[in-house]
């Protein structure tokens, strides 16, 4: 009997402590959130309200978060972009910076071209100044010096021998051309249009080439002009200055031209280099 109300009162012991903390636990609670209230002056449906509201905002700043993540992510993708970019234009600017160079080098070489030209006419102008306007006229075109000399100061009708005077005039631009080494001379024979045949001469084409050679002969093997630096032709009648229906404008077309053209390899080599 005893024994019983003993294990019955262990029973109420333990019942009761378990009953305790639980309760403890509720009020616990319960005075934590009132509690909370009271600190804060407002209810517990306002306290309710406001957690609903911080979890609200911690979810947006979850949210916010993301985004910040994309936009960073966005911003360096850019900047990937941004380095793309200034490695071309760097690369545009050192092209252009090239080009202006070459451009640079192709116009200062020009204008070496311009000076020897006008150098040359000068020395060509001073060595033949002693003949007169209707034994020879000088001019500059197209970056070439010309010569004319009237078969009146070369040849007598219908021949091919450079006369004395001739060979004095020759001589002279002989002179010029032994002083510049970077020139091509070209000699083109030239007739008026009456037609001629003889025992020596089949046609004005055969007259002005072999006019053209005397005359590169002379300037070769009398005074001594670089071979390589000189190239005969004859044109005929095939290109007149002046009309063929008038004594004077004959005359005119009966010529030798001599012509000086300062070698423009290193100019073609640039230009070929560039265009590459």
């Amino acid at each position: 009997m005893l024994v019983a109300a003993g294990v019955l009162l262990s029973s109420c012991v333990v019942s009761k402590k378990k009953f305790e903390t639980a309760e403890f636990g509720r009020l616990a609670a319960l005075y934590s959130r009132d509690s909370l209230a009271d600190l804060l002056g407002i209810s517990r449906n306002d306290c309710a309200m406001f957690e609903e509201r911080v979890n609200a905002l911690m979810t947006d700043t979850s949210l916010l978060k993301g985004s910040v993540r994309n936009y960073q992510a966005l911003l360096a993708s850019g900047h990937n972009e941004n380095k793309k970019l200034n490695a071309n234009l760097a690369q545009k600017i050192s092209e252009l910076q090239d080009r202006e160079k070459t451009i640079a080098e192709l116009q200062q070489l020009i204008d070496q071209q311009n000076q020897k030209v006008k150098d040359l006419l000068g020395s060509v102008k001073d060595a033949l100044l002693g003949f007169s306007s209707d034994e020879l006229t000088i001019r500059e075109e197209g970056g070439k010096v010309y010569v004319a000399m009237s078969d009146k100061l070369l040849f007598e009708s219908g021949k091919a021998v450079v006369n004395e005077q001739g060979r004095e005039a020759l001589g002279k631009l002989a002179d010029v051309l032994n002083r510049q080494t970077d020139i091509d001379v070209y000699i083109e024979g030239h007739t008026d249009s009456i037609p001629i045949k003889t025992a020596v001469f089949k046609d004005n084409w055969d007259l002005s080439v072999i006019r053209a050679t005397s005359v590169v002969r002379i300037l070769t093997e009398t005074y001594g002009v670089n071979p390589l630096q000189i190239l005969p032709c004859g044109r005929g009648e095939f290109k007149p200055v002046d009309v063929n229906t008038t004594p004077e404008g004959k005359a005119r077309n009966r010529r030798t031209e001599i012509i000086m053209a300062p070698r423009l390899d290193k100019l073609f080599q640039m230009l070929q280099e560039s265009g590459q």
